[in-house]
């Protein structure tokens, strides 16, 4: 009887092959990517977005009439869904737009709307957790939220600030400076030190590319450095004076490029959210923004119980205003045409009393006329 005899594997066991099985189901199955933009109307978000997955996702706006619904006091939420496919990878995108948003002269409790968009994502990704068919799940949380500085060359508003609080804490905040062509190059410079500083002096949490991995960390370093991002967003094709046609916007000066790395921060911008991190951002609001959500909500409600919902909604309190004063208005005319009803009853009073005075004077005189004709009446009757 011969003894079996098996040579070792010299390719091993097939472990190294995971990451080409993963490779495959990612795929297979694509992406979801979501994306918001804040900040002020005029800073080129809709551009700026067209400009990074290179298709018109959203028409350009008409900002010249802006500021007709400003009685409206309120910052809307848009969503707009895209599907977008390169070399047969589809990825699913959605784009979180918020119209309205700090263009008002009062923006107190403008951020509210935002906030509670990303905290009900997080609250409808929990709530189908919870369900026993989980096949079909609808995920709209946030994976990345551009927020939009206005260049002005000074540092952040208070209002900046505020904002960039309260998100920083619920999703991956990534700041840029808006249409920085409008600085110089030494402005900018300065400008984006000094919105550092205040970023740094306030606490706010934004998001770093991670360092842990030796390959990319000189990459993720030279991102990190370069936030904020300076933008120049443009879908339109200029040509530059040494005959190149190139995305960007043409001046008498010259041609501000938008992929020229000298010129802006786009393409440092657009590697971070596309093309090395997109997938750390995904698992980022994963793993530690749902997951804090989700441990706060567990920890202060029991399983199954509703989100409690906040009455101070900006437009709750605009319609409580309204109301309160619509009321006010309403009791002002009821006393009013009460004073007139009264007035008028009293002018009426004194009418039936000047009345009633004047027939007492003319039953007085009748009386007295009666008693004048008894008494002729007596003395005529004696005299016979």
């Amino acid at each position: 009887m011969s003894a079996l005899t098996t040579s070792p594997p010299t390719d091993g066991i097939g472990i190294a092959n995971l990451p080409n099985q993963r490779h495959k189901i990612v795929a297979k199955r694509g992406a979801h990517f979501t994306i918001m933009v804040v900040g002020e109307s005029g800073l080129g978000k809709t551009t700026l977005i067209n400009t990074l997955f290179s298709t018109e996702l959203s028409p350009a706006k008409n900002y010249s009439r802006r500021h007709v619904k400003q009685m409206d006091k309120l910052t809307e939420v848009e969503i707009i869904k895209a599907e977008l496919e390169e070399k047969q990878f589809k990825v699913k995108l959605t784009v979180i737009d918020t119209p309205g948003f700090g263009d008002y002269v009062n923006n107190r409790d403008s951020w509210l709307p935002i906030v509670e968009f990303i905290d009900d994502q997080h609250e409808a990704y929990m709530r189908q957790e919870q369900q026993p068919q989980r096949n079909e799940k609808t995920d709209l949380r946030v994976h990345a939220c551009l927020y939009f500085i206005r260049p002005t060359g000074h540092t952040l508003k208070p209002l900046d600030i505020e904002v960039m609080k309260r998100l920083g804490t619920r999703v991956n905040l990534i700041p840029v400076v808006a249409k920085a062509d409008t600085l110089t190059q030494n402005d900018l410079f300065v400008f984006k030190q000094r919105v550092r500083e205040v970023i740094a002096a306030q606490g706010i949490r934004i998001y770093t590319p991670p360092l842990d991995d030796d390959e990319n960390a000189e990459h993720a370093q030279m991102l990190i450095d370069a936030i904020p991002f300076s933008i120049i967003g443009s879908t339109e094709d200029v040509r530059t004076p040494d005959g190149r046609v190139v995305k960007g916007r043409e001046y008498i000066w010259g041609v501000a490029e938008v992929e020229n790395e000298n010129h802006c921060d786009f393409k440092k911008l657009r590697s971070l959210l596309i093309r090395t991190h997109m997938l750390d951002l995904i698992s980022t609001t994963e793993e530690s923004h749902y997951e804090n959500y989700r441990q706060q909500q567990m920890e202060t409600r029991k399983f199954g119980e509703p989100k409690v919902k906040k009455l101070d909604n900006p437009k709750f309190k605009e319609e409580e205003e309204a109301l309160r004063k619509k009321f006010t208005e309403q009791v002002k005319s009821e006393e009013a045409r009460f004073r007139q009803w009264e007035q008028h009853l009293i002018a009426e009073r004194d009418r039936l009393n000047k009345d009633l005075e004047q027939a007492h004077s003319a039953i007085k005189t009748l009386e007295a006329e009666l008693d004048n004709l008894q008494v002729g009446y007596g003395r005529g009757t004696g005299r016979r």
